[in-house]
């Protein structure tokens, strides 16, 4: 039986897409006046998955833009409500250590968090920022296994990215669970993978971990 879940948030925890408009709308509005139509659909996509200095780098934006932007995202609060998906109160019952690892702009992280009302659900809560540091998730993965003295085979990491925390669980042989609520990704991406958390009892029973895929 796993001894701890390290859970991402973003699109893990909740649906981004469900309060993106309000959320970036002042940061939309922006970039919206120095691009094309078709490249803002794009990149309003993008928004949500990456930090806005690699979408700017990605995007030619200019030196202003650029600057522009990394203010209003520093500063971005979210203080409304944010519902997270249904099957989210099975997470809450497990009798398991939980950790929230989660990267983005921490004012804007942090307001998220609150808002979901999710703070209590966690032994600890790390946010990776994007402008402050320049760790990745590996190293945040390798120092909750070294604090609190678990072994790899003890932790399983739960995400909707497979670039990111999933990637970042593999290069510590972290078993990865893929949550993929729009069935964008191949189940064949990580050890384990649900459109929704149904049979994640299941994979929390098994006393051994799977071959890697």
């Amino acid at each position: 039986m796993k001894k701890a879940l390290i859970f991402d948030l973003d699109d893990t925890i909740y649906p981004t897409k469900s309060v993106a408009d309000k959320m970036f709308a002042e940061l939309y509005a922006l970039i919206e006046k120095h691009v094309s139509e078709y490249v803002f659909k794009e990149i309003k996509e993008d928004i949500l998955t990456s930090p806005f200095q690699k979408v700017a780098h990605r995007y030619e934006f200019s030196k202003e833009l650029q600057q522009e932007g990394m203010k209003l995202s520093e500063e971005m609060e979210y203080n409304e409500p944010i519902k997270p998906f249904d099957d989210y109160s099975f997470i809450k019952e497990l009798k398991v250590d939980k950790f929230l690892v989660t990267a983005g702009y921490t004012k804007l992280q942090k307001s998220k968090i609150k808002q979901l009302g999710i703070e209590k659900d966690f032994k600890e809560i790390f946010i990776s920022d994007p402008a402050k540091t320049g760790g990745s998730k590996t190293e945040v993965f390798e120092l909750i296994l070294n604090k609190y003295h678990y072994q790899p085979s003890d932790v399983l990491v739960i995400g909707d990215n497979p670039e990111a925390e999933i990637t970042a669980a593999k290069e510590l042989n972290l078993d990865t669970y893929l949550y993929d609520a729009e069935g964008k990704y191949s189940p064949a991406l990580a050890d384990y993978y649900g459109n929704n958390y149904n049979n994640l009892k299941e994979v929390l029973e098994k006393e051994e971990a799977p071959e890697k895929l």
